[in-house]
Protein backbone atom coordinates (compact mmCIF):
# COMPACT_ATOMS: atom_id res chain seq x y z
CA UNK A 1 0.00 0.00 0.00
CA UNK A 2 2.63 2.10 -0.31
CA UNK A 3 1.81 4.19 -3.53
CA UNK A 4 -1.23 4.41 -2.14
CA UNK A 5 -0.46 6.31 1.49
CA UNK A 6 2.18 8.17 -0.99
CA UNK A 7 -1.03 9.58 -2.99
CA UNK A 8 -3.07 10.13 -0.08
CA UNK A 9 0.05 12.41 1.51
CA UNK A 10 0.64 14.36 -2.37
CA UNK A 11 -2.97 14.85 -2.09
CA UNK A 12 -3.08 16.14 1.38
CA UNK A 13 -0.17 18.40 1.55
CA UNK A 14 -1.90 19.94 -2.21
CA UNK A 15 -5.10 20.78 -0.43
CA UNK A 16 -3.64 21.95 2.73
CA UNK A 17 -0.98 24.16 0.52
CA UNK A 18 -4.21 25.28 -2.27
CA UNK A 19 -6.40 26.58 0.78
CA UNK A 20 -3.64 28.87 1.53
CA UNK A 21 -2.54 29.93 -1.51
CA UNK A 22 -6.46 29.93 -3.24
CA UNK A 23 -7.91 32.32 -0.26
CA UNK A 24 -6.38 35.42 -1.10
CA UNK A 25 -6.32 34.64 -4.89
CA UNK A 26 -10.10 33.71 -4.74
CA UNK A 27 -10.15 37.17 -2.46
CA UNK A 28 -9.13 39.39 -5.32
CA UNK A 29 -10.84 37.73 -7.90
CA UNK A 30 -14.12 38.06 -6.27
CA UNK A 31 -13.98 41.81 -4.97
CA UNK A 32 -11.75 43.45 -7.17
CA UNK A 33 -12.92 45.69 -9.82
CA UNK A 34 -10.02 45.56 -12.10
CA UNK A 35 -11.00 45.30 -15.41
CA UNK A 36 -8.70 43.21 -16.62
CA UNK A 37 -8.69 40.48 -13.86
CA UNK A 38 -10.48 37.98 -16.58
CA UNK A 39 -6.79 37.86 -17.58
CA UNK A 40 -6.13 36.02 -14.35
CA UNK A 41 -9.26 34.58 -14.10
CA UNK A 42 -8.22 32.88 -17.80
CA UNK A 43 -4.54 31.85 -15.95
CA UNK A 44 -6.17 30.14 -13.12
CA UNK A 45 -8.87 28.20 -15.26
CA UNK A 46 -6.13 26.63 -17.68
CA UNK A 47 -5.29 23.94 -16.26
CA UNK A 48 -9.18 22.83 -16.56
CA UNK A 49 -8.48 22.19 -20.49
CA UNK A 50 -4.37 21.99 -20.95
CA UNK A 51 -3.57 18.18 -21.36
CA UNK A 52 -1.58 17.31 -18.39
CA UNK A 53 1.15 16.22 -20.30
CA UNK A 54 2.16 19.34 -21.61
CA UNK A 55 1.69 21.27 -18.43
CA UNK A 56 3.24 18.54 -17.01
CA UNK A 57 6.52 18.94 -19.91
CA UNK A 58 6.57 22.60 -18.95
CA UNK A 59 6.86 21.90 -15.24
CA UNK A 60 9.56 19.72 -15.65
CA UNK A 61 11.39 21.98 -17.83
CA UNK A 62 10.93 24.62 -15.46
CA UNK A 63 12.33 22.27 -12.81
CA UNK A 64 14.41 20.34 -14.66
CA UNK A 65 18.96 21.34 -14.18
CA UNK A 66 18.48 23.97 -16.79
CA UNK A 67 15.20 25.32 -16.42
CA UNK A 68 14.87 28.48 -13.63
CA UNK A 69 12.98 26.95 -10.94
CA UNK A 70 15.34 23.85 -11.16
CA UNK A 71 18.53 26.08 -10.76
CA UNK A 72 17.48 27.91 -7.69
CA UNK A 73 16.50 25.35 -5.94
CA UNK A 74 20.06 23.66 -6.52
CA UNK A 75 21.71 26.40 -5.62
CA UNK A 76 19.67 26.68 -2.02
CA UNK A 77 19.47 23.58 -1.17
CA UNK A 78 22.35 21.57 -3.09
CA UNK A 79 19.80 18.93 -4.98
CA UNK A 80 17.79 18.84 -7.71
CA UNK A 81 13.48 19.59 -7.48
CA UNK A 82 12.38 17.57 -10.46
CA UNK A 83 11.71 13.69 -9.82
CA UNK A 84 10.87 14.65 -5.99
CA UNK A 85 8.57 14.63 -3.82
CA UNK A 86 8.80 18.28 -3.33
CA UNK A 87 8.54 18.35 -7.23
CA UNK A 88 5.30 16.73 -7.24
CA UNK A 89 3.93 18.79 -4.91
CA UNK A 90 4.51 22.11 -6.71
CA UNK A 91 3.50 20.42 -10.16
CA UNK A 92 0.04 19.03 -8.30
CA UNK A 93 -0.49 22.82 -7.29
CA UNK A 94 -0.40 24.39 -10.37
CA UNK A 95 -2.51 21.09 -11.57
CA UNK A 96 -5.21 21.45 -9.13
CA UNK A 97 -5.15 25.38 -8.66
CA UNK A 98 -8.52 25.99 -10.24
CA UNK A 99 -10.35 23.22 -7.92
CA UNK A 100 -9.15 25.65 -5.02
CA UNK A 101 -10.08 29.41 -6.45
CA UNK A 102 -13.30 28.84 -8.30
CA UNK A 103 -15.20 26.92 -5.69
CA UNK A 104 -13.52 30.19 -3.30
CA UNK A 105 -14.32 32.71 -5.37
CA UNK A 106 -17.82 31.67 -6.21
CA UNK A 107 -18.63 31.77 -2.43
CA UNK A 108 -16.99 34.59 -1.84
CA UNK A 109 -19.56 36.37 -4.40
CA UNK A 110 -22.24 34.68 -2.91
CA UNK A 111 -22.13 36.58 0.69
CA UNK A 112 -24.61 39.48 0.85
CA UNK A 113 -22.86 42.94 0.19
CA UNK A 114 -25.04 44.44 3.01
CA UNK A 115 -23.32 42.73 5.38
CA UNK A 116 -19.96 43.83 4.57
CA UNK A 117 -21.29 46.84 3.79
CA UNK A 118 -22.63 47.26 7.58
CA UNK A 119 -19.24 45.32 8.60
CA UNK A 120 -17.42 48.53 6.84
CA UNK A 121 -19.88 50.82 8.70
CA UNK A 122 -19.28 49.64 12.01
CA UNK A 123 -15.55 50.09 11.91
CA UNK A 124 -14.54 46.72 11.03
CA UNK A 125 -11.22 46.21 8.83
CA UNK A 126 -11.38 44.36 5.71
CA UNK A 127 -9.19 41.75 7.37
CA UNK A 128 -11.27 41.54 10.63
CA UNK A 129 -14.77 41.95 7.98
CA UNK A 130 -12.82 38.85 6.15
CA UNK A 131 -12.40 36.80 9.30
CA UNK A 132 -15.69 37.40 10.76
CA UNK A 133 -18.29 38.03 7.73
CA UNK A 134 -17.08 36.82 4.70
CA UNK A 135 -15.09 33.31 5.70
CA UNK A 136 -18.02 31.82 8.45
CA UNK A 137 -19.74 32.22 5.27
CA UNK A 138 -17.97 30.70 2.80
CA UNK A 139 -17.34 27.41 4.85
CA UNK A 140 -18.69 24.99 2.25
CA UNK A 141 -16.78 26.84 -0.59
CA UNK A 142 -13.63 25.82 1.58
CA UNK A 143 -14.98 22.75 2.17
CA UNK A 144 -15.30 21.78 -1.09
CA UNK A 145 -12.02 23.57 -2.57
CA UNK A 146 -10.08 21.29 -0.10
CA UNK A 147 -11.85 18.24 -1.31
CA UNK A 148 -11.73 18.43 -4.22
CA UNK A 149 -8.08 19.44 -4.63
CA UNK A 150 -7.65 16.56 -2.39
CA UNK A 151 -9.50 14.17 -4.70
CA UNK A 152 -8.45 15.43 -8.26
CA UNK A 153 -4.79 15.04 -6.72
CA UNK A 154 -5.08 11.54 -5.72
CA UNK A 155 -6.18 10.60 -9.39
CA UNK A 156 -3.05 12.16 -10.87
CA UNK A 157 -1.59 10.43 -13.41
CA UNK A 158 0.29 12.46 -16.32
CA UNK A 159 1.35 15.24 -14.77
CA UNK A 160 2.53 13.06 -11.83
CA UNK A 161 4.62 10.78 -14.26
CA UNK A 162 5.92 13.69 -16.28
CA UNK A 163 7.82 15.82 -13.25
CA UNK A 164 7.90 12.27 -10.67
CA UNK A 165 8.63 9.53 -13.12
CA UNK A 166 7.52 6.46 -10.97
CA UNK A 167 10.31 5.49 -8.63
CA UNK A 168 9.41 3.60 -6.06
CA UNK A 169 8.54 5.24 -2.47
CA UNK A 170 9.14 8.70 -3.61
CA UNK A 171 7.12 9.10 -6.34
CA UNK A 172 5.90 6.27 -7.72
CA UNK A 173 1.45 7.40 -6.86
CA UNK A 174 -1.23 4.95 -6.97
CA UNK A 175 -2.11 5.79 -10.05
CA UNK A 176 1.34 4.73 -11.92
CA UNK A 177 1.23 2.12 -9.60
CA UNK A 178 -1.92 0.76 -11.21
CA UNK A 179 -0.85 1.49 -14.75
CA UNK A 180 2.39 -0.95 -14.09
CA UNK A 181 0.04 -3.56 -12.89
CA UNK A 182 -2.00 -3.40 -16.11
CA UNK A 183 1.40 -3.14 -18.00
CA UNK A 184 2.57 -6.28 -16.17
CA UNK A 185 -0.58 -8.04 -16.26
CA UNK A 186 -1.10 -7.99 -12.71
CA UNK A 187 -5.04 -7.02 -13.67
CA UNK A 188 -6.09 -8.44 -9.61
CA UNK A 189 -3.40 -6.61 -8.08
CA UNK A 190 -4.56 -3.17 -10.53
CA UNK A 191 -8.16 -3.92 -9.49
CA UNK A 192 -7.61 -3.99 -5.77
CA UNK A 193 -5.70 -0.88 -5.75
CA UNK A 194 -8.30 0.90 -8.37
CA UNK A 195 -10.97 -0.42 -6.22
CA UNK A 196 -9.42 1.16 -3.12
CA UNK A 197 -9.07 4.71 -4.76
CA UNK A 198 -12.56 4.24 -6.06
CA UNK A 199 -14.33 3.62 -2.53
CA UNK A 200 -12.02 6.20 -1.11
CA UNK A 201 -12.75 8.92 -3.52
CA UNK A 202 -16.42 8.21 -3.19
CA UNK A 203 -16.16 8.49 0.62
CA UNK A 204 -14.70 11.96 -0.18
CA UNK A 205 -17.29 13.42 -2.49
CA UNK A 206 -19.77 12.23 0.41
CA UNK A 207 -18.09 13.83 3.03
CA UNK A 208 -18.33 17.67 0.77
CA UNK A 209 -21.71 17.00 0.27
CA UNK A 210 -22.67 15.86 3.67
CA UNK A 211 -20.66 19.03 4.87
CA UNK A 212 -22.04 21.55 2.62
CA UNK A 213 -25.68 20.24 3.08
CA UNK A 214 -24.82 20.88 7.46
CA UNK A 215 -23.52 23.94 6.88
CA UNK A 216 -26.04 25.90 4.75
CA UNK A 217 -29.00 24.65 6.91
CA UNK A 218 -26.51 25.92 9.98
CA UNK A 219 -26.61 29.31 8.14
CA UNK A 220 -29.86 29.70 7.05
CA UNK A 221 -31.54 28.44 10.56
CA UNK A 222 -31.01 31.56 12.10
CA UNK A 223 -32.68 33.58 9.30
CA UNK A 224 -35.86 31.55 8.69
CA UNK A 225 -36.43 31.42 12.43
CA UNK A 226 -36.38 35.74 12.22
Amino acid sequence: MGPLWLSMELAATVAALLLLIGLPVAYWLAFSRWRGKFLLEAVVALPLVLPPTVLGFYALVAMGPHGPLGKLWQAVFGHGLAFTFTGLVLASILYSFPFAVQPLMSSFEGVDRRLLNASAVLGASPWRTFCSVILPLSIPGVVTGGVLCFAHTLGEFGVVLMVGGNLPGVTRTASIAIYDRVQSLEYSEANRMALTLLILSFAVLSLVYAVNRHARRSLWTPWAAR
